[in-house]
């Protein structure tokens, strides 16, 4: 059976070096670094999840509690001085420079933030979502001042208006987001437009430690991306709701013209190398046709934000040339 060798080489690196597979990303820009201002900028108040929250005017000591706020920090040209990971990953998003993440503390997980250790570092802002840390949201602001979006996901593009509003840099974000809505509409044409993406159903599935496979709804990151491409999604998928937990033996769902996995924590301890070798797996039509590919779970799922969204769709360039 014939094989794209890009898309061969793209599943040989197991799609963790996009720019080198596909090319740049086209559209968005580079970061910039954060520029002092020559004296004290004034507060400002933003209306976040928990209401209205004075913020420092222009803050460069900025912690995150989830990697949607890491990316939207670091899109923005802020490179936090805290952040949490995700329990299960080896560390923070590796798709963004090792460099950048070398300045980063690392300040306990997703969830479950080292609140001494956030202190120490004296932050002027914090930012996580309620769905994270509402519950301890108290404790976080006598901290510093804390912005919370109401959830994450799929609600990824208005979250990142509210961070760049708390950061000070909603000029920097407009053009992000214009920068992506053209990526997005390149991406489109490329793919053979959105005649051509409606016909294809594209099923996104993570195997997770501790937990069940996943099927991904709309209502989650990288659903939303495929629903802002216009592609389409097996039925089990094409839901309103993040994500439907299945057994290895229970995959029908799972299938598509082209299959996108992951793994969140150890492939073994995730079931995702008894899966692959199993019986419902093998059976699958994207599998027998050589249509199923792993991607980078960092990426794909915790890479939440605008670059992280310019990341996937280049890979998507890729992948849907079968």
């Amino acid at each position: 059976m014939h094989r794209h060798p890009s898309r061969r080489a793209v599943l040989a690196a197991g799609l963790a070096a996009t720019l080198g597979a596909c090319g740049p990303t086209p559209g968005l820009p580079a970061p910039q670094a954060a520029v002092g201002a020559a004296g004290p900028e004034p507060s400002a108040v933003v209306t976040a999840a928990t209401g209205a929250v004075a913020v420092p005017g222009l803050p460069t000591r900025v912690v995150v509690l989830d990697t949607a706020e890491l990316d939207s920090a670091m899109t923005l040209g802020i490179t936090p001085i805290g952040a949490c990971r995700a329990a299960e990953a080896p560390g923070l998003p590796r798709y963004w420079p090792a460099s950048r993440l070398a300045e980063v503390a690392v300040t306990g997980t997703i969830g479950a933030p080292d609140l001494a250790a956030i202190e120490a570092l004296r932050p002027e802002l914090i930012l996580s979502s309620r769905l994270r840390d509402g519950g301890r949201y108290e404790a976080l602001r006598r901290i510093a001042p804390t912005v919370l979006t109401r959830t994450t996901g799929a609600t990824w593009k208005e979250n990142f208006q509210l961070h760049a509003r708390a950061l000070g840099r909603q000029a920097e974000a407009d053009a992000v987001i214009a920068a992506y809505r053209t990526q997005l509409a390149e991406t489109s044409r490329m793919v053979g437009g959105p005649g051509a993406t409606a016909g294809r159903k594209v099923s996104l599935v993570r195997f997770v430690q501790g937990g069940r496979i996943r099927l991904y709804g709309r209502q989650s990151f990288p659903g939303s991306l495929l629903t802002d491409l216009g592609l389409g999604r097996p039925d089990a998928q094409n839901v309103d709701q993040f994500d439907t937990e299945v057994k290895p033996d229970q995959l029908s769902g799972a299938d598509g013209d082209l299959l996108l996995y992951s793994t969140y924590g150890d492939p073994d301890a995730a079931g995702t190398t008894a899966t692959l070798a199993g019986p419902a797996w093998r059976a699958l039509g994207a599998v027998r046709a050589g249509r199923a590919f792993p991607v980078d779970d960092q990426l794909w799922f915790e890479g939440i934000g605008c670059t992280g969204a310019g990341l996937v769709l280049s890979q998507l360039q890729c992948l849907l040339g079968f």
